[in-house]
């Protein structure tokens, strides 16, 4: 099956669940009282484009909260300017030096 074809089939079922929903327990009967248009509207505009903006609004939340979190963390990783960062680097090379002296390892 293609998608084309899959995509038909999805419909109609989407139209028949939704003429069973909306008609409780009479579907069948109210096939015939229904014109093209209705069928188009029901399927195509109360399902259809509701659920592709659904889905739509669902995706745009994942990548707001996506992009939400990335800046959170190149915030925080570069949050401290150079200068800070290298004070950091070298209290903790000064650190590593001195453990190194204390375990008997010659400075360079």
């Amino acid at each position: 099956m293609d998608a084309s074809q899959y995509k038909d089939y999805v419909l109609v079922l989407l139209f028949i669940k939704y003429v069973s929903d909306k008609y409780a327990g009479q579907p069948f009967a109210q096939y015939g009282k229904l014109s093209e248009a209705d069928v188009k509207a029901m399927v195509v505009d109360e399902k259809w484009l509701a659920t592709v903006e659904t889905d739509i609004q669902g995706e745009m939340d994942r990548i707001s909260q996506t992009l939400t979190q990335r800046v959170n963390e190149l915030a925080q990783r570069y949050g401290k300017p150079p200068p800070v960062l290298t004070e950091q680097v070298d209290a903790m090379e000064s650190k590593v030096r001195a453990h190194q002296e204390r375990m008997g390892f010659a400075g360079e």
